[in-house]
């Protein structure tokens, strides 16, 4: 995968340092407000792009970038905006003993899917193939990222829950969709990319292991089988043990919640208003598109 054209200012002078030798960055640029970040494409973009550093990286970009200490001080600015915005969006939920988590994760996730909006539900009311296309292409920022994600009903085939990166691979294919790894990280907003990058923050700060494994269990809540909550066991496990994070764990559940149902709400709204939910391309006609752009342009 190579470094995605930018969307701003922000990304426009992270991407052409990027494209050289490793070194110094000029100091960040201004971040959106924390009411806009969640939905800022410039800001998520840049923050997804210095998460997968640590990740599979980019063909055009030295790997030496990975710990380079000013590129690190640019990804802090960037995550402090992010949690600037997450801390703004979704209120803390009250804290509990240690030995009621898992029944307050429960009821946290019972509340939220009693009111949400589902672009899903609407599908099986509205048939449509190109917007059950776009959802498959949102749900591939994150689930081709990390295959281990749990199974996802929204981006499964219609026989049941896709439960690993080879289904899901199979389902983009079967759509007629390019099942490569990044390639539709230009046509997705910054919603979708805030839905990818708050697992990112969580998982890469021990500070946040407590967000982490509840915003982990939530995903698990929401789209596994019964009787397979791995990461519902393991907050149970973790509350018991350090009890101090008791908060982390219901917030953590919170935001993975709370970004779920903002991105329905943005993807919905586009469709009530006759759009398309992603970039201006429309998915299926990514990789001929990109083929005449090189052969016009080579």
């Amino acid at each position: 995968m190579r470094l995605p054209a930018a969307r701003g200012p922000i990304t426009a002078g992270l991407f052409a340092r990027l494209g050289g030798p490793p070194g110094e960055l000029d100091p960040p640029l201004v971040t959106p407000p924390p009411a806009a970040a969640l939905d800022d494409g410039d800001l998520q973009l840049a923050l997804f792009a210095c998460y997968e550093l640590h990740s599979r990286g980019f063909d055009d970009v030295d790997d030496l970038w990975e710990w380079q200490p000013s590129l690190l001080a640019t990804r802090r600015e960037l995550e402090r905006s992010l949690e600037s915005a997450l801390a703004l969006a979704v209120p803390r939920p009250p804290v509990v003993p240690p030995q009621h988590v898992r029944h307050a994760l429960a009821e946290l996730v019972a509340k939220d899917e009693a009111s949400a909006p589902s672009p899903a539900a609407q599908l099986q009311r509205e048939a449509d193939l190109g917007r059950y296309r776009e959802l498959v292409v949102h749900r591939s920022i994150h689930h081709l990222k990390d295959p281990h994600l749990p199974g996802d009903p929204e981006a499964a085939p219609p026989t049941g829950h896709g439960g690993g990166a080879q289904l899901f691979r199979a389902t983009m294919r079967g759509l007629g969709l390019d099942d490569s790894y990044g390639a539709y990280l230009p046509d997705v907003p910054g919603i979708t990319l805030a839905v990818s990058n708050v697992l990112s923050l969580f998982g890469l700060h021990r500070r946040l292991r407590g967000a982490l494994a509840g915003h982990l269990a939530a995903l698990e809540l929401t789209s596994s089988p019964p009787g397979h909550h791995t990461a519902l066991d393991l907050c149970t496990g973790l509350a018991a043990q350090e009890p101090s994070l008791t908060g982390d764990l219901l917030h953590g559940a919170a935001c993975a919640l709370a970004l779920e149902r903002r991105w329905a709400e943005y993807v919905m709204d586009r469709w009530r208003r006759g759009l398309s939910s992603l970039g201006a391309q429309e998915p299926g006609e990514h990789d001929d598109q990109q083929d005449e752009t090189v052969a016009a342009t080579g």
